[in-house]
């Protein structure tokens, strides 16, 4: 599977709006992103729905100031905000 279709894969998620914030990002920023951000994203695919979900709503943050960065990045980038205006 190439990069795009394996990462496409990993966003998958049981959650829609989970899956739907990822997606958002994975096709739009990631593509322009340098390698630590994508590396930072991976690492953020490997986190369990649940924690991942309330890192990306500002529930709760995770320890490392990277995954803090993209968490924040990925809910500026809503796409439920782009639909609304």
């Amino acid at each position: 599977m190439n990069e795009p279709g394996r990462l496409r894969w990993r966003c998958r998620r049981g959650m829609a709006e989970l899956e739907r914030l990822l997606v958002f990002y994975l096709d739009g920023d990631y593509r322009h992103a340098e390698a630590a951000e994508r590396q930072v994203f991976e690492r953020l695919l490997d986190m369990q729905d649940a924690e991942l979900w309330r890192c990306l709503t500002g529930r709760t943050c995770p320890e490392d100031p990277a995954l803090v960065a993209l968490t924040a990045k990925i809910r500026a980038l809503d796409p439920a905000k782009e639909a609304a205006c």
